[in-house]
């Protein structure tokens, strides 16, 4: 007797025992899809985990249905990859199942009703809904439960299809459909015999009565007869108004047309004209020859390279070198949305061989690109952290830009994982080299670096010998002790960028808040509008004119009264990107300014219209969040303004500081890139601040260092490891003894000190989510193995309890 272990697209631990039906032997192997059923009837897409002989002494497996790929569809080295993710993670296969493959690879039986054979129905005991139901199976044959709703309340679905199937009228239908479709694109030519058995003359006269479908037939043997191996595309035929649909159908109707099919991609590959690569300055040259040194002994990169130092150059020259072996690349980016410049270099030097996967992409846009890499069609390959997860043939290169980008371990999706570590994994398990590249490289990369994990390399000057921009800081209290300001801004401000604007240059100004008001607050009462779904205050947007919510989205009308005491003396407290756009326009009215955050860009083109204004200098002054700090590549921005630098650095956690840093510097790599002449303003209650002070002095190291000491001084990473528990439930009691009953079992196993909690979230609701947290830390070492395996053993006992199965349960491994 043959076995598989199989994983289900379902967040469940471990995988499942199938047997292996005697026919299927020879063709079953580790990475392929088959079809099981699971938990009733309900047929799922697995993956074969394991192969083994280990009969279950439990229970009897069932038989796998069927296999769906002639070879696996997942190389050995996912496996192994997707077993590191799960045990370093702590997530379940299933999730990381579900989260990497395209849904349409997923296939999963659908539910469908249908009236059992010789069931003479007795319409006089049904109600109205059953009976609707009888008379759509008796038309339809067959009805899935989405098209129920149409004509049954959602409410009463569920007990309709029970009644029925109780009085043995209806029965229940699994079917399994393959959700991918091909992309096929109508041609049209005219038949190769009627070329070769009639006159031209001939077919005209029997066309005289039908001069449309006449000039249609000259048109297509036209296109024909001028360019025989070009396909003449149906749709083509229409776009001048000219001819419509039933002209072409009538030709087809005669023999004397026939329409054919072809395959088509759903994404455009560039298929323009390719350039070659730009030679190298000397800088770039030695640290070449460093990252081929640490190549040569199996160890991965840090490439530290401030702002316009022209890392991109030295990843292009490790790709060609990488495809000329004859192996394939990983190009990832934290954010497809911001890296067209990147893209397009690659595009007009790669062509075709370059694709692209992100979250942005359809699904069967998702399988099409998974399909190519598959059969190794790809050369490079461009993508966000999910492009992890294809099946790559021969990978020889990953290159992570901007490592230190929050991005890459995003808090909304799971499984949680950070894109940076588990990329060094990947190319371990495809014995590719892996450069992590940066401006401001993670304070754990920096660290490692040092205790020679990894091969660090500098660069430490721009393309060109351009000068790196000047810092400097503006004391805002003392500005306005002195009432040398104006609104959020200081005279000293305002007078730099009326200078920078009259010398035509372009500027940039930060602030990473969105809205325009944090909180609208009533004077009389004190009152202010929370969001009914969270423990959050809702956020004042004057463009559109409503109050939101930036956690769940809930929005609701700006009050005129105060709900509470009816006052109309209602305030804006805080301040907002809105307020700052706001602010400029009325003090440099004869200036072009522009906002960029999440709001303004949502519309369709936004950020590619944004970015022509930029390049055609139609706009001076760019208003915007953390957004602006990425992929913007200009010539003529010459000024940084940062008007509220304290609000990056007091924030409610242990990398504020870090975080803060690496906006500051990042923006502040957009300016002088060409001229030299970058400026950037810091405004600040307090210009004293070690950061502060190090980043005018550009004293890298020294601000790394300080970074470091402060984090070996409170017990934080990379000085230690970091497990964040989170428990949600509605209902806050129930919460809140789960926590304290999974704080309890922890205290039996991990020492008290490693143990912060359980203790409400900073905020405590989010999405009528009541949220507790337990924060572990944890020293690195064998000991730190030792400890999750007494963490695991802590999660399967509190998992025992039956009363705790509602309650959502979140891990995040080095948050």
């Amino acid at each position: 007797m043959h076995y598989a272990q199989v994983i289900l697209p379902l967040n469940l631990a471990g995988s499942f025992t199938y047997k292996v039906p005697d026919e299927l032997l020879d063709e079953i192997q580790l990475g392929m899809r088959v079809l099981v059923q699971f938990g009733g009837k309900k047929i799922y897409t697995g993956i074969v985990w394991d192969l083994h002989q280990n009969e279950p002494e439990t229970f009897v497996p069932k038989d796998i249905i069927n296999i769906l790929d002639q070879k696996p569809i997942l190389p050995i080295q996912q496996i192994e990859f997707w077993n590191w993710l799960s045990d370093y993670y702590l997530c379940n296969l299933g999730e990381i199942y579900r989260f990497a493959f395209p849904s349409s690879l997923k296939l999963e039986s659908e539910t469908y009703l249908k009236l059992k054979p010789n069931a003479v129905v007795d319409f006089q005991n049904l109600d109205v809904n059953e009976m609707y139901l009888i008379q759509a199976l008796e038309v339809r044959q067959l009805i899935n439960l989405t098209d129920i709703e149409a004509f049954i309340p959602k409410k009463d679905i569920i007990k309709t299809i029970n009644s029925l199937i109780d009085l043995q009228y209806i029965e229940i239908d699994e079917q399994v459909a393959e959700k991918y479709r091909a992309k096929e694109v109508a041609y049209v030519r005219i038949k190769d015999e009627v070329l070769k058995n009639f006159e031209l003359t001939e077919i005209l006269s029997q066309l005289k009565r039908a001069p449309k479908q006449k000039d249609l037939f000259l048109a297509i043997l036209d296109k024909q007869t001028e360019n025989p191996d070009s396909p003449i595309k149906k749709s083509e035929l229409f776009d001048d108004g000219f001819f419509a649909h039933s002209h072409i159908k009538s030709l087809i109707d005669k023999n004397w047309v026939e329409e054919y099919f072809l395959q088509k991609d759903r994404i455009d590959y560039y298929d323009g004209d390719t350039e070659d690569l730009e030679e190298l300055t000397s800088a770039q040259k030695q640290a070449l020859v460093l990252v081929d040194k640490a190549f040569s002994e199996n160890k991965n990169v840090l490439l530290h390279g401030v702002t316009s130092s022209g890392k991109t150059h030295i990843y292009l020259e490790k790709i060609e070198e990488c495809i000329n072996e004859g192996r394939k690349v990983l190009f990832l980016l934290p954010e497809i949305a911001l890296t067209k410049q990147i893209t397009q270099r690659l595009e007009k030097k790669y062509g075709s061989a370059l694709g692209f996967y992100h979250q942005k992409l359809t699904d069967f846009e998702r399988v099409e690109v998974w399909r190519k890499v598959k059969n190794d069609e790809l050369k490079i390959l461009i993508g966000t952290r999910n492009a992890l997860f294809l099946p790559y043939q021969n990978l020889g290169l990953i290159i992570v830009d901007e490592e230190h980008d929050s991005a890459y371990r995003p808090r909304e999706v799971s499984p949680f994982f950070n894109a940076k570590d588990a990329a060094q994994i990947l190319g371990q398990k495809y014995k590719a080299n892996v450069i992590l590249g940066s401006a401001t490289p993670s304070v754990e990369s920096y660290f490692a670096a040092r205790k020679d994990k990894l091969e660090y390399v500098f660069l430490g000057e721009r393309f060109g010998k351009v000068d790196l921009p000047k810092f400097e800081l503006i004391n805002f209290k003392e500005a306005q002790d002195s009432k040398n300001v104006s609104g959020d801004f200081s005279f000293h401000l305002l007078e730099n960028i009326r200078q920078n604007l009259e010398h035509k240059n372009q500027t940039i100004v930060l602030h990473n808040r969105r809205g325009y008001a944090n909180v609208v607050e009533c004077e009389s009462c004190g009152y202010v509008n929370y969001c009914s779904n969270c423990d959050v205050v809702m956020t004042y947007h004057k463009y559109s004119n409503e109050m939101k919510c930036h956690y769940c989205g809930q929005r609701a009308s700006k009050p005129k009264t105060c709900p509470k005491c009816h006052s109309e003396n209602l305030n804006e407290r805080g301040v907002g990107v809105e307020q700052i756009h706001e602010e400029l326009q009325k003090l440099f009215p004869e200036a072009e300014v522009d906002r960029m955050d999440v709001d303004s860009m949502r519309k369709k083109f936004a950020y590619e219209k944004l970015y022509e204004k930029i390049e055609d200098r139609e706009t001076d002054i760019i208003v915007g969040t953390q957004m602006i700090s990425k992929g913007l590549d200009f010539d003529h921005i010459e000024l940084v303004a940062i008007p509220r630098a304290d609000s990056l650095m007091y924030v409610q956690d242990f990398r504020a500081e870090e975080r803060a840093y690496q906006l500051m510097t990042q923006v502040s790599g957009r300016a002088g890139r060409v001229s030299g002449q970058g400026k950037v303003l810091i405004q600040t209650y307090n210009p004293q601040n070690p950061v502060f002070e190090l980043i005018q002095r550009n004293d890298i190291q020294g601000i790394y260092e300080y970074f470091l000491t402060e984090r070996k001084k409170f017990h934080y990473p990379p000085f230690t490891k970091l497990i964040m528990i989170e428990l949600k439930h509605r209902r806050e009691d129930k919460v809140n003894r789960a926590s304290q009953f999974l704080g309890s079992i922890l205290r039996k196993y991990l020492p008290e000190d490693c143990i912060l909690g359980p203790e409400p979230a900073s905020i405590a609701r989010l999405n009528n989510m009541y949220q507790f947290q337990i924060l572990l830390k944890l020293p690195r070492g064998k000991n730190y193995l030792i400890f999750k395996d007494y963490i695991r053993q802590s999660f399967e006992e509190f998992e025992e309890i039956s009363a705790y199965k509602s309650i959502k349960k979140l891990v995040y491994v080095d948050f």
